[in-house]
């Protein structure tokens, strides 16, 4: 024990071996020359020094004896010189403690010799005296000179064939006898040895030394060396009797003495090991087992030799190798097939229990109880000839020993399991080092020889033994957590529960690090496979089924792989691996795999399948033609199943971690059969179907083992091949309905956390594609429903998730059977359900009528929509109770502060039904449409003030806008109903159908703002909303879909009534008049977008005209706004109003039936409805105006007046238009004569009010007016119809009579005026058409009298007044005049047969005023027009000379034409007309006679005279018509034959300054 007391816990630095090198190579330098043989030995010293540099397992220690040699050599060359060098080194030895006990000796004998040679004595004192107190190995014997030491040397020194020290006399002893001496004193007085240091050196020095030279024989002899190369003396074979003794002596000191002889029995031990080797003799080979069995039946005396050989580093391996020996002698064994079958056994003959492997046939001859030996050919002491050995002896006995190992390991690992019946023996406990280097050491040896027994054994009950030694080796790998070695034993028996060639196949792709071809390290090569050959002579390969191979990873897609044979010994096998999972399932870990692959394989050869809750039943596909199964594995095939069964049944008693591993295990396989299906081969289903089981029984802590297990069936799930997916939906759905069944210890009511949990993985199915998955996943739900719709208080969330999750893709199949989840949850789970799921709930309700495979789907979810918001009326109460505690499910609604979470509900009902307004199907916006206002009317009044500005914000204006944007973008092709389904022309394209939508949204949204006025007014941005709805309005109305448009102004409308029972505070008026303003902008844009672009976009492709209606509407809401505006009404307004008007007028009618022209409410039936608006808004501005003074207004007024009373004569004309389209028809057109006569009454009638207006004034009106009536008094007869020029003629009358009075008194403000009138009244008196063919004599008459009225007017309220009228307008009636007077044949009839009709009565009149005005003498009735420098008579003049030559052509042209004619008589009115001038000629004479101012004016005197030849030649007409007024005539001329005279009673008197 020197060694291990003394140096093996001494660390030797780098450092010190360098030293040692440099001190060897000076001392071989020293020697080279005259000492060789020092020299060489130094050399081979420092080689072996720095082995130990390059080499981790060649320590100093192993080499130290050999580096002393050259030292010993050294000092016995008696060279001083070397001798001190030699020293130095020794010591250095002894300083390190690196000598042992051998070492110790050669030092102590050198340093002998040289004393007594007397060198150097004091080194050798220093080198005593360092061996002496660095260490312990050199002692001094204490007095004992007892006999019985000196007999015990003796006999060693005889048994040596040496002298005796004592035995004096004695020359010899038998070596047998000596050994058989040794035997027994070493047996019977073990106790003398160990308690006297004597005896223990002579075992030491002498015993030992003695074996292993007696050894030499036994260890250098190879049996199978051909004779011709083996020369060896006949002592240098192996001697039986010798031999035998000699190993029962090493037995002895190995079991007795192995404390004291650690380092010897190193040796001895490698020497029985070197025993087993194939070239040793049989009878040698079986001396060694029969030792080895002794010691593998003693649990401590391995642990023994494991602690002091393999787990120190500087010693050889012992146990490994006596281990490794017998796996080397087991495979040796079946090598070559030396041995044949004997024709003892045979089929039909019952075989011996034994061997049979590659033809060699072992059978069992020795048998030994467990625990207990019986050597054979050790007691053979009989014995001088080597023994014959039976053949299966060796095997015999090797297979004990190895049973009896790892019995031994049981005892020593696991001593808490005692073997059957045997108390416990109590025993230190190993660290667990030392048991891990036990498992480490044999491991491979014991694989290497058990595999081959259990394919080799022929007896059940041998390979049973076997394979329980295999499961009870495994567990103890498991226990230590040794992996490695573990699942190379688990592989030892799962390669037996399968066929050779396919086990090879399968296995080598799963296990990693151990060759399943290859025994162990130091074994001999076995790559070669092993392939059984399946003959009538193999008995013990019967086959009992026959199945397909599963397809692997390593054999490729598409070979042909033959059938698979199963024999009993496989399913003996596949038993064993079963109760190994079963009893030793929590120390497997990653090996499951291993165990699980196997067992997937067996069952698919055995054509087990997967059934109901993941079991396994026999179920053959009748296709396959391979598969034979024999009747007795047929019934052994529920039992197999049962047992798979119960294997996974016992997971619940594993723990955790085990469980996970387990699991792990099942998903790898799993995932594995996925890789498989990829490439479309039939997967296993084994893995899947016992994931199932396992989690069926470990429901108990579900939660442990929930996650792992479902994340890999969801993975399952998406796999494309369907049998796959199939298995793990049902998996998955088979668990969770099993787990809400389950009664857990915290009722799944109460418990959240886990209700998540295990509707987790039924949500998440949701993300898997496959239309199957997700059928039986909904499937699921609704049988969840049906039977635990009761409990599931927290997972609605998920339930609902799961429903909401399908969509269109999924196809109609799916979305039937979800949207039955959601009924029956709307329907029968609302009052059960947590108030944080309602928000969900309306999502999901949402989400179904927003999905397009099914309309009436979603028409009925638009339906559950009206049931949730019941539910939420019905339950005001409760759910205002609870929505408070925690309100973070529900959204946010940004811009509303603390709106109560009961108000939020109804929001997220809003909100959903919002966004169903804007689906893609009509059908679907019309229901959510009418649903959505219906409920914001029915339950709005649940809702608090401020939410109210969410619903305004986040719902109704979005929503609008939604519309509008969705509305302006739809396509207006047709479309296609498909089938029989026939579509109404006003709603064929999806424009027009989005017309339908804007419709509904727009007046649900002012019928909101209609009801809701008085709570939305009561928010703080009411005005802002307002102006918000009017633009929507606005650009409703601006649209050219004419459904629409009439329907915003509708809505305009519907928002502008006032309910009479509306209270109005301050805040309120101030609001009013904001909304107010903005109502009438918006109107006004309207107005003016509609009707103003027309001109600019006429030639536009998508050109729009408003209709009559929409105008007529627009125009009818303008008194309810200016109602609310009048008291801000500006001349802006006016003007914008205005514009309004007047391009609404001016829009003209296409295609419009009779009945939206004809008004039916105006009391003037001739005007359309359109026109009685814009005439009542007038009446209403002119009222307001007039009411308020507000005289600003008024010249607006009468323009906007005047620009409709044109119509009249010119309606509006749009001839781009016209170019394209059909003329616009007479019988609209005429719609605008009454509009325009109207406007022209309306002018009037304000006129006759506002005339001394100076605004009116200042404005010009009247000449306005004037230049108006001058277009029909102009056209007269040419006018559409003749009320137009007679009421302009009459209009004018009236407005002259107010106005020129005005005008007389403000002077140049009317300058423009007069020329206007003039030229207006010359055109209408003067026409240049005539009265129409068919016109009556009476109608003649009136329109004379009319001519007649205006002369009149001229008479009494202009000429009159001529000094306050100006002179150009003065002289332009007077020629007025003067033209009627006489142009009496302005009126003709067309036809040149019938005499004209002559205006006598006007043209008397025009003469008769022409001359009261210009001729009067005297007094204030003289017409004088003022001149610059002098007054002067300048009309009078004017009208005189004027009248006298009209007068001078008519009688020449009448004289010309009464001698042109003969006696033919001229016509009547020409007759007619010279009748009418001279009786005009004989007033003009008497008046000229009287006017003062003429008398004077000698040219007009003259002028007059010059006309008496002219009335002569007149004289011989024969008609009375002329002659009558031409005697008259010339009577008159009586007077002047002679010179006049001043008559002061009859003649004013004329100043030279002016008239009066």
């Amino acid at each position: 024990m020197a060694h291990e007391g003394g140096a093996s816990n001494i660390e030797v630095s780098s450092a010190f071996i360098e030293s040692l090198q440099n001190d060897f190579k000076s001392l071989s330098g020293e020697s080279k020359k005259k000492y060789p043989q020092v020299k060489e030995a130094c050399e081979e010293a420092i080689a072996k020094l720095k082995s130990t540099q390059t080499s981790s397992q060649t320590s100093i220690y192993y080499i130290v004896n050999q580096i002393i040699y050259p030292l010993s050599q050294g000092c016995e060359t008696k060279d001083v010189k070397l001798i001190r060098l030699c020293l130095q080194i020794m010591q250095k030895l002894i300083t390190h403690q690196l000598i042992d006990q051998k070492g110790a000796l050669y030092i102590t004998d050198t340093l002998w010799a040289l004393m007594e040679l007397g060198i150097e004595e004091v080194k050798i004192l220093q080198t005593v005296t360092l061996l002496l107190t660095t260490n312990t190995i050199v002692h001094g014997l204490p007095p004992c000179a007892g006999d019985a030491f000196l007999l015990f040397q003796d006999l060693v020194q005889l048994v040596n064939a040496d002298q005796p020290y004592w035995l004096i006399g004695m020359t010899e002893m038998t070596r047998t006898f000596g050994l058989e001496l040794l035997e027994s004193v070493l047996t019977q007085f073990s106790l003398v040895f160990y308690k006297n240091a004597e005896f223990s050196f002579l075992l030491k020095e002498r015993v030992c030394a003695l074996v292993i030279k007696l050894f030499s024989p036994n260890i250098k002899y190879r049996s199978n060396v051909p004779s011709n190369i083996q020369q060896a003396t006949p002592f240098e074979k192996p001697y039986f009797p010798i031999s035998m003794r000699l190993l029962r002596v090493v037995s002895v000191l190995i079991q007795k003495y192995h404390s004291l002889l650690v380092t010897e029995c190193e040796i001895f031990l490698s020497l029985i090991v070197k025993f087993l080797d194939p070239d040793k003799p049989t009878w040698q080979r079986s001396l060694a087992l029969e030792v080895l069995h002794k010691m593998t039946i003693q649990p401590e005396l391995l642990n023994s030799f494991c602690e002091c050989y393999d787990l120190n580093k500087h010693t050889t391996s012992i146990f490994q190798d006596i281990v490794n020996s017998l796996g080397a002698y087991v495979q040796s064994l079946f090598v070559s097939p030396q041995l044949q079958l004997g024709t003892g056994t045979g089929p039909g003959v019952s075989p011996q229990p034994g061997f049979l492997l590659r033809g060699v046939w072992l059978p069992i001859v020795a048998t030994f109880p467990t625990g207990q030996t019986k050597s054979t050919y050790l007691e053979m002491l009989d014995k001088i000839e080597p023994p014959v050995v039976p053949d299966g002896y060796g095997i015999s006995v090797a297979y004990a020993c190895l049973m009896e190992i790892i019995r031994s390991l049981q005892i020593t690992i696991s001593p808490q399991q005692p073997p059957d019946n045997e108390p416990v023996i109590q025993q230190k406990e190993n660290s667990r080092e030392l048991n891990c280097q036990l498992i480490n050491s044999s491991w491979c040896g014991l694989l290497a020889a058990l595999s081959p027994l259990v394919d080799a054994s022929t007896d059940e009950s041998i390979t049973e033994n076997v394979l329980k030694a295999i499961q009870t080796y495994t567990s103890l790998c498991g226990l230590l957590d040794l992996h490695t070695p573990r699942d190379a034993f688990i592989t030892a028996i799962c390669k037996s529960s399968l066929p050779p060639h396919y086990a090879l196949t399968v296995l080598n792709t799963v296990t990693s690090g151990v060759n399943l071809r290859q025994g162990h390290r130091d074994s001999q090569d076995m790559s070669s496979p092993i392939v059984v050959q399946y003959g009538e002579s193999d008995f013990r390969q019967q086959v009992v089924a026959v199945g397909t191979p599963l397809p692997t990873s390593s054999v490729p897609a598409g070979t042909q792989q033959g059938p698979v044979m199963l024999t009993s010994k496989n399913l003996q096998s596949m038993r064993a691996l079963l109760s190994l999972a079963h009893c030793h399932g929590s120390i497997l870990g990653t090996s499951w795999h291993l165990v699980l692959t196997t067992l997937q394989h067996l069952v698919w050869i055995l054509g087990l399948k997967p059934s109901t809750g993941g079991s396994l039943k026999a179920g053959r596909p009748s296709t396959d033609t391979n598969a034979v199964i024999t009747t007795s594995v047929m019934a052994d095939l529920p039992v197999l199943s049962t047992m798979l069964s119960r294997l996974f049944e016992s997971s619940q008693y594993l723990d955790d971690v085990a469980l996970h591993h387990l699991i792990n295990a099942l998903c790898k396989l799993s995932q594995e059969a996925m890789e498989l299906a990829y490439s479309n081969r039939e997967p296993s289903l084994f893995a899947v179907a016992k994931l199932l089981e396992t989690g069926l029984v470990n429901m108990s802590r579900i939660e442990v083992l929930w996650r792992p297990l479902t994340n890999h069936l969801l993975e399952v799930c998406h796999h494309p091949h369907i049998r796959m997916r199939e298995w793990g939906v049902e998996a998955i759905t088979y668990l969770v309905k099993s787990a809400l069944h389950y009664k857990h210890a915290i009722p799944l009511r109460e418990n959240q956390k886990l209700q998540t949990l295990l509707l987790g993985p039924l949500y998440e199915l949701s993300s898997v594609p496959h239309g199957d998955v997700r059928q039986r996943q909904l499937e699921c739900v609704l049988q969840i429903l049906h039977t635990n719709g009761e409990t599931l208080s927290h997972g609605w969330p998920l339930v609902l998730g799961i429903i909401g999750a399908v969509n269109d893709q999924h196809g109609e199949n799916l979305i039937r059977i979800a949207f039955q989840c959601l009924q029956l949850v709307i329907t029968d789970f609302l009052p059960v359900m947590p108030w944080r799921c309602l928000p969900l709930c309306v999502d999901t309700v949402a989400k179904f009528g927003s999905q397009t495979q099914e309309l009436n789907i979603s028409l009925t979810a638009v339906g559950l929509m009206w049931n949730i918001s019941d539910y939420f009326h019905q339950n005001q109460g409760k759910l205002s109770q609870t929505l408070t505690e925690d309100n973070t499910v529900l959204p946010d609604f940004p811009g509303t502060l603390n709106m109560p979470s009961f108000d939020k509900l109804w929001m997220c009902l809003y909100a959903r039904l919002g966004e169903l307004c804007v689906d893609s199907r009509p059908a679907v916006r019309k229901s959510a449409g009418q649903t959505l206002f219906s409920t914001i009317s029915a339950h709005g009044g649940l809702l608090k003030q401020p939410t109210w500005q969410a619903i305004l914000w986040q719902v109704l204006f979005p929503l609008l806008d939604k519309v509008r944007s969705l509305s302006n973008s739809a396509s207006s092709e047709k479309v296609d109903a498909g089938g029989n389904i026939l579509i109404h022309h006003t709603r064929n394209t999806a424009q027009k159908q989005w017309a339908e939508t804007q419709v509904l949204t727009l007046s649900g949204v002012a019928r909101v703002f209609n009801t809701k006025r008085q709570l939305l007014q009561a928010l703080g941005d009411f005005p802002r909303a307002w102006s918000i709805l009017l633009e929507f309005i606005e650009n409703a109305a601006l649209s050219k879909n004419n459904e629409v448009s009439i329907a915003a102004l509708k809505s305009f409308q519907e928002i502008l009534f006032l309910s009479k029972n509306q209270s109005v505070d301050n805040k309120t008026v101030l609001e009013d008049k904001e909304i107010w303003a903005i109502a009438w902008k918006i109107w006004v844009k309207i107005g003016t977008e509609i009707t103003v672009p027309l001109i600019e976009n006429e030639g536009h492709e998508d050109f729009y005209l408003p209709c009559q209606t929409f105008l007529t509407n627009l125009v009818q809401i303008f008194p309810n706004i200016f109602q609310h505006i009048k008291g801000n009404f500006t001349l802006d307004d006016l003007k914008q109003l205005g514009t309004v008007l007047s391009n609404a007028v001016s829009v003209p009618v296409y295609g419009e039936t009779t009945p939206y022209i004809i008004s039916t409410t105006s009391s003037d039936l001739s005007l359309t409805p359109l026109h009685d608006g814009v005439l009542h808004a007038m009446e209403l501005l002119q009222k307001e105006s007039m009411q308020r003074n507000n005289s600003k207004m008024i010249p607006e007024i009468f323009k906007l007046l005047l620009t409709f009373a044109k119509f009249t004569c010119s309606p509006p004309t749009f001839t781009k238009i016209e170019s394209k389209q059909t003329k616009i028809s007479d019988w609209i057109t005429m719609n605008y004569v009454p509009f325009g006569e109207k406007a022209v009454t309306m002018v009037v009638k304000l006129y006759e009010k506002t005339a001394e207006n100076p605004e009116v004034i200042d404005a010009n009106i009247l000449k306005e007016i004037i230049v108006t009536l001058h277009t029909p008094l102009a056209l007269k007869y040419n006018c559409v119809s003749n009320s137009i020029w007679k009421l302009a003629a009459n209009s004018l009358i009236t407005i002259l009579k107010v106005g020129l009075k005005v005008a007389r008194s403000h002077g140049n403000q009317f300058s423009s005026m007069w020329n206007e009138l003039s030229t207006t009244l010359n055109d209408f008196l003067f026409p240049n058409t005539c009265a129409p063919a068919d016109k009556g004599l009476e109608e003649l008459v009136s329109d004379e009298a009319t001519d007649c009225q205006i002369i009149e007017l001229l008479r009494t309220e202009v000429l009159p007044y001529s000094k306050n009228i100006p002179k150009d307008f003065i002289m332009q009636v007077v020629i007025l005049l003067n033209r009627g007077s006489i142009h009496s044949a302005t009126n003709v009839k067309t036809d040149g047969d019938i005499e004209l009709t002559l205006r006598e009565e006007f043209a008397k009149t025009c003469f008769e005023t022409l001359l009261q005005f210009s001729l009067i003498d005297g007094g204030n009735n003289g017409l004088v027009m003022n001149s610059d420098e002098k007054n002067n008579g300048i009309a009078g003049h004017l009208a005189v000379t004027s009248l006298l030559y009209r007068f001078q052509e008519v009688l020449k042209k009448y004289i010309e034409d009464e001698k042109l004619s003969g006696k033919c008589p001229l016509p009547r009115y020409r007759l007619s007309e010279i009748s009418f001038v001279l009786k005009a000629l004989t007033t003009l004479i008497i008046s000229m006679k009287k006017a003062t101012a003429v008398k004077e004016d000698n040219k007009a005197w003259e002028q007059l005279i010059s006309l008496y030849p002219y009335l002569v030649e007149c004289t011989t007409t024969t008609s009375t018509q002329v002659s009558r007024p031409l005697r008259e005539a010339l009577l008159q001329f009586c007077d002047l034959l002679q010179p006049p005279h001043n008559r002061n009673n009859n003649v004013m008197k004329i100043s030279n300054n002016s008239v009066i």
